[in-house]
């Protein structure tokens, strides 16, 4: 049973992407993207690791777009709460395929300038977690198997 399963709505260490290794490996090319502004994720299949959760997350806000420190943490904090409540639609996609990849990283990048209401930022993640199941679905999953559409 992971840790999914136990706790649906947790947010635990295990999956916060914290390796210099992998986050190199999701930049340096081959890794697909998707945008929802003010958000971008990018994501990649990632090699096994004994300890590490089914997905990684990695929130970033640039110092460009906020100066303010204050700014940067509200931003992450909306980002990391978005997933947290969302990520089930993510899990549910790569525990039904078997050909799926075993773990995947992703990187959610803040790209406006202003601040958004925590209701658009949570809704724009629905569309990218979405995106990123259909192509997952698409990329490794069963033909007879049928992925939600996108609210």
């Amino acid at each position: 049973m992971t840790n999914t399963q136990q706790h649906p709505y947790s947010f635990q260490k295990k999956e916060r992407l914290c390796s210099k290794r992998i986050i190199d490996t999701l930049f340096d090319g081959g890794s697909k993207s998707f945008s929802a502004y003010p958000l971008r994720a990018v994501f990649r299949s990632i090699p096994t690791e004994t300890d590490q959760e089914l997905v990684s997350v990695l929130v970033s806000v640039s110092k460009k777009h906020f100066k303010r420190a204050v700014k940067r943490n509200r931003a992450k904090r909306q980002i990391r709460e978005a997933y947290r409540k969302n990520k089930s639609l993510i899990y549910e996609v790569l525990e039904s395929n078997a050909s799926a990849p075993k773990h995947i990283a992703i990187a959610f990048l803040w790209q406006a300038d202003e601040l958004m209401l925590t209701s658009v930022v949570e809704s724009k993640m629905r569309s990218l977690l979405h995106r990123i199941a259909e192509y997952i679905h698409k990329e490794y999953g069963n033909p007879e198997t049928v992925v939600e559409p996108a609210e």
